[in-house]
């Protein structure tokens, strides 16, 4: 038996943490894996149930570990300078207002009582996969279309399949679309994800179609972001994780300073106990509670098994900055 088998879980969809294997097989033909799609898409098809709905995946993450198992993650990039990207205030809402009440730091799980930004730019994704109705979460970025979503590569793309079906719905409560649904146009991971699904670049993007001709920021606004930062920050965490003790129905947070994973990866990892469904939200530092604004820096990826109440998230180098690029000119 692999001694890696049962180390990690993705939190892929509304499926609770699932302990899986880490297989030592390689990818067959992996470096022609193409890194965007082009999801199908059914009008109508993501109904107040169907979201509701959203069945959990028993997740396998034989594939998404397979990199870090066998010890072939992609060679380290060339150390980059920082890339900080500004966040975008919305064309039509109000002013963000302060916290409606004062929120813990640390924070190892709760329902987000604060307004803000994040309110509105954080959201759930919701996508076939496999046949099957299932979600992540997402964040609203700044970008050169005003149309890009940052999630979990493995929230675009799993053991091999891109999802199709896929929306984005910022705010959402509880089946409500307040800022109606966002129809993805074309998806994107890293060339690292696409390839061989290496943990350590579990970064993907969705470009979604623009509403009664208004982008995605114009809407509700984007998350600034910053690439080839540091570790050990005072970090906030977003998501809207589905399995027990959660429902998928609000926006829940973690914060905490921040560690980085001595295992498998080079993620950044955080105390946080929130669950499947959470994948793709976003990591800030920098972050204002009054104003709801940070520097978004990961997303949501996988937890140990054996290391339960912490997540762990992938550090946004070249890799991540290279799809980000073919994502906000699509």
């Amino acid at each position: 038996m692999n001694r890696h088998r049962k180390a990690a879980s993705v939190l892929l969809a509304a499926g609770a943490l699932i302990a899986g294997a880490l297989s030592s097989a390689t990818p067959s033909a992996a470096a022609a894996a193409p890194a965007s799609s082009t999801p199908r898409q059914t009008a109508g098809f993501w109904t107040a149930e169907r979201m509701r709905g959203a069945t959990p995946l028993d997740v396998d993450p034989a594939a998404a570990g397979r990199a870090a198992a066998t010890g072939s993650q992609s060679p380290p990039a060339r150390a980059a300078d920082p890339v900080t990207i500004a966040p975008t205030a919305p064309s039509a809402v109000p002013a963000a207002s302060a916290p409606a009440s004062p929120t813990a730091f640390p924070q190892a799980g709760g329902a987000w009582t604060g307004g803000g930004a994040v309110v509105r730019t954080s959201g759930r994704v919701f996508f076939t996969f496999q046949g099957r109705t299932a979600s992540c979460s997402g964040d609203s970025i700044t970008s050169a279309n005003g149309s890009t979503v940052i999630t979990a590569g493995h929230c675009v793309k799993y053991q091999g399949s891109w999802h199709t079906d896929w929306v984005f719905v910022p705010a959402y409560d509880n089946g409500n679309a307040p800022y109606g649904q966002w129809t993805a146009t074309k998806t994107f991971a890293t060339d690292q994800w696409a390839a061989n699904e290496d943990m350590n670049n579990d970064v993907g993007y969705a470009v979604v179609a623009p509403q009664n001709g208004r982008t995605l920021s114009q809407a509700v606004g984007a998350q600034g972001l910053l690439f080839n930062g540091g570790y050990t920050k005072r970090m906030y965490s977003f998501g809207f994780p589905a399995a027990a003790p959660y429902d998928g129905t609000k926006l829940v947070y973690c914060s905490g300073t921040s560690g980085k994973d001595f295992l498998l990866t080079k993620d950044h990892s955080l105390s946080c106990n929130m669950t499947g469904g959470s994948s793709g939200g976003p990591w800030f530092q920098d972050f204002d509670e009054a104003t709801g604004l940070g520097t978004q820096v990961s997303v949501n990826s996988f937890g140990y098994t054996f290391l339960p109440n912490r997540m762990y998230g992938p550090h946004f180098g070249p890799e991540a900055k290279a799809a980000y690029d073919k994502a906000q000119t699509a």
